[in-house]
């Protein structure tokens, strides 16, 4: 299905989604719930709104025994394998398999569970990026949590999150800005303008003490956010004093949990570009992001207004050299393309990333 016939098929869904009309009697003063999909049919004087919109409301308690039991640490198990059978640490966990697991089991059981410290490497790929890489046991711990509470986030999450989600990606994000541009542009007859910017040292900006309260208004199990504050306080091996310097803050590049952390600290800010700043054409892919729209002044306003936010509500600021507004006919970096009104074209330094991967690959080595 490609993305116009996706976006008729939503709307086509919240259509049929019932209305929930909240408004009082006037003979009784009791308040009345009354969901009818023809709300002019009643009398409310508190308003409207979607019965989707109420679902975000609910809160999750008692999960713990959900994430460490021992038939998702299996399936854990199963997601950290993949693709990696022949590594030798790796074999190495498998050799006790049976007994491995359980012992992880039972140091989660009694919330003695202490993560092993990160080994860092530098990865240029294209350009250059500190990767941390956690114990074995302790990604099956990632998948086991992230098994458990994804499913939860990722239905509150925007439709324009594109990055680290089931079904979604940088082709998605590719074909969604084409929508989007097709509808600001009236079909390229008049200027685009696109905010195009990036999120100054994100990860290592991401304030702890912060995303706890974000995932606190979802999840009110003590023993989870417990494990998930396990994981957000390791240590990287090579850097125990340097880490102090963060103030807890920062995730390490290459955790399952950070990418998903990510995505949930900025699901605020998603939010509101949506509907406080009520930008309809906007695309996030981690860090970066871009709003289209044919006024270069609206989106003046809009990038001073962001920057307000992410300073005061998530601690954050936009990338002062890569955060700018453009007329799209000089092109834009975007998910890894250079993106005009009717092409696009994989940036150049990919190209070079891709023939460097594939001469690797030809002599046998390990590129990932």
């Amino acid at each position: 299905m490609n993305f116009e016939k996706a976006v008729k098929a939503k709307k086509k869904a919240k259509s049929k989604l019932a209305i929930c009309v909240v408004g009082f009697n006037a003979n009784s003063n009791r308040a009345n719930l009354n969901c009818n999909r023809n709300p002019s049919n009643c009398n409310s004087d508190i308003g409207i709104v979607y019965l989707h919109g109420l679902l975000k409301m609910k809160t999750y308690k008692n999960l713990y025994h959900e994430i460490i039991s021992l038939k998702n640490l299996i399936l854990a198990w199963k997601k950290a394998r993949k693709g990696k059978t022949k590594k030798g640490y790796v074999m190495k966990f498998e050799e006790n398999l049976a007994y491995n697991l359980k012992i992880l089991h039972e140091e989660l059981k009694n919330q003695i569970y202490s993560p092993k410290p990160m080994q860092t490497f530098i990865l240029r790929d294209p350009k250059t990026r500190k990767i941390s890489k956690s114990d074995f046991r302790d990604r099956i711990v990632h998948h086991a949590l992230y098994n458990i509470i994804e499913p939860i986030f990722n239905k509150v999450f925007i439709d324009e999150n594109c990055a680290n989600r089931k079904g979604k990606g940088n082709l998605f994000a590719l074909e969604k800005f084409y929508f989007s541009l097709k509808k600001v542009s009236k079909n390229n007859s008049r200027n685009c303008f696109v905010l195009k910017a990036d999120i100054k040292h994100y990860f290592e900006e991401i304030n702890h003490k912060m995303l706890l309260e974000i995932i606190k208004r979802k999840i009110r199990c003590e023993q989870t956010i417990w494990l998930i504050n396990q994981i957000l306080k390791n240590k990287i091996e090579s850097e125990r004093e340097t880490r102090i310097l963060y103030n807890n803050e920062g995730m390490p590049l290459g955790n399952l949990t950070s990418q998903f952390f990510a995505n949930v600290y900025l699901d605020k800010f998603d939010k509101f570009i949506k509907h406080e700043l009520k930008a309809k054409y906007y695309i996030r892919y981690v860090d970066d992001f871009v709003i289209l729209h044919k006024s270069k002044e609206q989106l003046k306003e809009w990038k001073k207004e962001i920057e307000v936010f992410l300073k005061e509500k998530l601690a954050l600021e936009l990338h002062p050299d890569k955060s700018r507004i453009i007329n799209l006919s000089r092109g834009v970096d975007f998910v890894g393309f250079r993106i005009f009104y009717y092409f696009s074209l994989l940036r150049k330094r990919n190209i070079r990333n891709m023939e460097r991967k594939i001469i690797l690959f030809n002599e046998g080595e390990n590129f990932l």
